[in-house]
């Protein structure tokens, strides 16, 4: 495969020397006498016909929204490099493909987001991506920041559309033609003006595609455009669009298996990386003449969506990348103002709005306690050591007590060794007041918060009713039920997932 950005030039006129008469003669007399042993005494059969070209694909992610590894903490959820690396190696036994994304893999700009990122177009490089479009996460970052990846081969962007604050391109190439398979698949990218950021200016789409391919004609066969635009702006987009033999969107909310609009093919790849878009090339019989776009064969262009789903096993490369991601993790120690993470203070939050920590709450509470420290979520952080997650901040925020409130857990360094584990203000509040005045009644109703972390994703299994009942402890007023003994609390209860 080789990737050519810029227009074939010919030769200046007037730059070529004359050939003496002697030297043409000397090569004709060569490439006779080659020419006779490769074919050999007459009527013996000529060399095998070349073979033809392999199948050709173009698989398209997108919206991976920071998730290196699947959407959500349990094993049968989809999405992540690790398994979208799989895929792709298990597809390339059956042909070329053009690895290519739509945009919004960042999940933010703080420095623990930057750091991200940065782990997951690690990861697409291994994966041997062709261009990564500038989604408006990814333009969110800053035109200095994307220009500083690209410039240390950190990623290869692309852009039709985003231009600096001065008026000029974001990325240069604003257009790259793929050579593979014995087909030449220009690509290109757009983002919706909705999501233009501080200091960049996002031109019309339509508009900017067509500037970008204009110099182009007739040097590719195909076109595939990747546009993080909002699901409707896609429609009418691909719609308008017939020079495209796909269009392949970003961020709208749940995937789009390829269909026809008009000439061409419209799909998105979305829902943070849990499915992809796969493309497959039309067959190619003999040459269509390089007209480029969707006036050739584009109506052969067929594609899927696969899920990356538990069936796919986790890449070696991808599960490299993960440990280098979770080792800089490590060393880095981000504070929980630095990861973007956490909310604002309630309005009006007075001064002793804070956490006590669990051990100011056992000192009264020593029934409740006693449930508690047997419970799973007393060890909260410990499940995640085994893994090695205990060290980012995506899980700390379930995996801890207080995570970013006033007096609760900052950084694995700081903090692990009073707040690790799901204590009790993670469910009644920061109760630094109620510890210095019993009559001051907790900030949070316990059975309202129990769904910020165990929701869809991250615990489907999840049936409140079932699980209130592994941590209810005294003084549950409206069960009107004695708490459950600790040892039989242990034994029944299951791993909180």
């Amino acid at each position: 495969m080789t990737r050519d950005t810029a227009q074939p030039r010919p030769p200046a006129p007037g730059t070529g020397r004359a050939v003496p008469v002697l030297a043409v003669a000397a090569l004709l007399v060569v490439a006779a006498a080659l020419a006779f042993r490769a074919r050999g005494p007459a009527g013996a059969p000529g060399p095998a016909s070349p073979p033809a070209p392999s199948n050709l694909y173009v698989v398209v992610s997108g919206d991976t929204h920071g998730w290196i590894t699947p959407c959500g903490c349990t094993a049968n959820q989809s999405g992540g490099l690790l398994r979208r690396a799989t895929y792709l190696a298990d597809l390339r036994k059956t042909g070329e493909v053009i690895y290519l994304d739509a945009g919004g893999a960042p999940a933010g700009t703080s420095p623990y987001q930057r750091v991200k990122f940065e782990a997951i177009l690690a990861g697409e490089r291994r994966m041997g991506i062709a261009v990564h479009n500038v989604g408006g996460p990814e333009a969110a970052l800053g035109a200095d920041y994307l220009r500083d990846l690209q410039k240390k081969g950190t990623v290869q962007l692309v852009s039709a559309n985003v231009r600096d604050a001065a008026g000029n391109p974001l990325v240069m190439p604003t257009l790259t033609v793929i050579h593979t398979a014995g087909l030449r698949v220009a690509v290109t990218g757009v983002l919706s003006p909705k999501f233009a950021a501080a200091g960049l200016r996002v031109d019309e789409p339509r508009a900017s595609v067509l500037a970008a391919v204009a110099p182009r004609r007739g040097d590719y066969d195909a076109l595939v455009v990747l546009a993080y635009l909002p699901e409707g702006e896609l429609e009418s987009f691909a719609a308008s669009l017939p020079e495209a033999d796909a269009v392949v969107g970003g961020p709208t909310g749940q995937a789009m298996a390829p269909r026809r609009t008009g000439p061409g093919l419209l799909a998105a790849a979305t829902n943070k990386g849990k499915f992809l878009v796969e493309l497959t090339a039309p067959k190619r019989d003999g040459d269509r003449g390089g007209a480029g776009g969707a006036g050739g064969a584009s109506a052969a262009w067929s594609g899927r969506i696969v899920e990356a789903g538990p069936s796919l096993a986790d890449e070696a490369g991808q599960v490299e990348n993960l440990k280098q991601y979770l080792a800089t993790l490590a060393d880095r120690d981000f504070s929980a103002i630095e990861t973007g993470l956490v909310a604002p203070l309630p309005p009006g939050a007075p001064p002793d709005y804070r956490v006590a920590g669990s051990a100011s709450c056992l000192a009264c509470h020593k029934d409740g306690g006693a449930t508690w420290e047997h419970s799973k979520h007393a060890h909260g952080l410990e499940t995640l050591k085994g893994k090695g997650f205990h060290v980012d901040p995506s899980c700390l925020q379930c995996h801890t007590t207080g995570y970013g409130l006033p007096g609760g857990f900052d950084s694995v360094r700081r903090s692990a060794a009073a707040l690790g584990g799901v204590g009790c203000e993670n469910c009644h509040g920061p109760s630094r007041a109620h510890v210095a005045d019993p009559k001051v009644k907790t900030p949070f109703a316990a059975r309202d918060q129990c769904a910020r972390c165990h929701d869809p994703e991250n615990s489907p299994a999840f049936a409140y009713d079932q699980y209130w009942q592994r941590i209810r402890h005294a003084n549950d007023v409206r069960s009107g039920r004695a708490a459950p003994a600790p040892g039989a609390l242990a034994a029944e209860a299951k791993s909180i997932d």
